[in-house]
């Protein structure tokens, strides 16, 4: 059986393919070690003079990359973002006239959180919040579905969801639940120019604490053939609604 060399005991890990290298390449908070690239991979624009860069085989890549990597030539080693917290998010969104924030409650597959970053880059979102305990860590697999959103959407963990909720509620922010027993689709709230919306777990959505912390509560109006969406559709159906209701 094949190591995964996505990550090791200095908390280093790869990341591959375009998208995610060239999005960390860019990112001045970002901290690169190495460059990999085949001998037919032209070496990216965003890389710096001073970034240790080497020429490899197609072998040794996939030896350094987990198995199965969609690495398309290029590879790039990295240290995890520095962590951000609550009030991060409020200083930087205090001064904007519309904001929105995207908060996880029990989602832990990495390219669900992945694919939900790269549609909050998408419609300009400001930060996605999930709880420290069960999301999972900055991965190869979540920054390849994210196709470089990881380094531009804030990932922001918190130990106490109902408590960062609060902060959010503090600071002006509305928190929207979406649930699929609703009674209004989102599409029929007024929304509020600040916006923290809640995605709940496929399977048991979101918990009691978080669900009484949302200040409403919104469907998507589905086929009754189909009980759910995956919740990365879920969340970009979601944001598009939110994007187009407060550019209105």
């Amino acid at each position: 059986m094949k190591k995964n060399h996505s990550s090791d005991s200095k908390g280093l890990f790869w990341l591959y393919g375009h998208h995610a290298v060239k999005a960390a390449l860019s990112n001045p908070d970002r901290i690169k070690t190495r460059l990999f690239l085949l001998p037919d991979e032209p070496r990216p624009q965003e890389a710096k003079s001073s970034l240790a860069t080497t020429i490899v085989d197609r072998q040794t890549m996939e030896k350094t990359l987990p198995q199965g990597a969609i690495h398309q030539g290029i590879a790039l080693e990295v240290k995890p973002l520095e962590p951000l917290s609550i009030d991060d998010v409020v200083r930087q969104t205090e001064r904007k006239p519309v904001s929105t924030v995207v908060i996880l409650d029990g989602v832990t597959d990495p390219h669900n959180i992945g694919a939900i970053l790269r549609s909050m880059a998408a419609f300009d979102s400001d930060a996605l919040i999930v709880t420290d305990k069960n999301a999972p860590s900055e991965t190869a697999a979540m920054a390849k579905s994210a196709s470089g959103a990881l380094d531009i959407v804030p990932l922001i963990r918190v130990t106490n969801l109902a408590r960062g909720i609060e902060k959010l509620k503090q600071a002006g922010f509305w928190v929207i639940g979406m649930e699929g027993t609703a009674q209004k689709p989102l599409r029929e709230l007024d929304i509020p120019p600040k916006i923290a919306i809640v995605m709940g777990s496929e399977g048991e959505g979101m918990r009691r604490l978080t669900l009484e912390s949302c200040d409403f509560l919104a469907k998507l109006p589905i086929n009754s053939r189909m009980e759910s969406l995956n919740v990365s559709n879920a969340a970009a159906i979601a944001l598009y609604e939110l994007s187009y209701k407060l550019k209105a």
